[in-house]
């Protein structure tokens, strides 16, 4: 059970207009927003930050860019944001075979080497204690111009904090996000876990 009830969509009118950004990303507005809308501050503040650091400047796409939400996710084990990202990977054109094998990205030739480095990174940034090391840095640069790795951690910090919070929050997780986790990631051994 959530530790903090989610308020309706339509509680705060400034919250629920900006929300509107995730009825592309996930076809919904998330939980955790509507229950951070009880500060309304703090909602309108995270919906900024998100479509800041979420917005395709280029290269790093807005697949990959969910792909990273996810093994940053899958990294500190929130069942809630991994079922999140990997639907909104789909939704920004992820194919079912490059979604299936995200774990294999390491040797999978769905993936590239630019996204390989960007993934290694994302993983490696999200331990803790964080693994990022001189040769995982090197390969990051190799592929990526300083703006890019910026967008890349970017990511992986924006989902270190929704991490945290659907976590503590134990935040209810929607019915189509939970079926994208079942779709994709059950055989990884995904489950709702807390977030029913």
């Amino acid at each position: 059970m959530a530790l903090v009830k989610p308020l309706a969509a339509n509680a705060d009118k400034k919250v629920a207009q900006l929300a509107e950004f995730f009825n592309e990303t996930l076809g919904f507005c998330p939980n955790s927003v509507l229950t951070m809308q009880r500060r309304p501050a703090i909602a309108q503040a995270f919906i900024n930050l998100n479509k800041a650091v979420m917005d395709n400047q280029g290269r790093v796409t807005s697949e990959l860019k969910r792909l990273i939400g996810y093994v940053s996710s899958h990294a500190a084990g929130c069942q809630y944001c991994q079922a999140h990202t990997i639907r909104a990977a789909q939704r920004y054109g992820g194919s079912d075979a490059r979604l299936e094998a995200v774990w294999e990205f390491c040797s999978s030739p769905l993936y590239t080497d630019a996204e390989r480095a960007a993934l290694e990174f994302a993983i490696a940034a999200s331990s803790i204690p964080n693994a990022v090391d001189d040769e995982i840095a090197s390969n990051l640069h190799k592929h990526w111009d300083d703006g890019e790795i910026v967008e890349i951690l970017g990511v992986t910090a924006l989902f270190g904090y929704l991490n945290r919070w659907n976590d503590s929050m134990a935040t209810t997780l929607e019915d189509r996000a939970a079926a994208d986790g079942d779709r994709y990631l059950a055989r990884q051994g995904w489950s709702r876990g807390k977030h029913v």
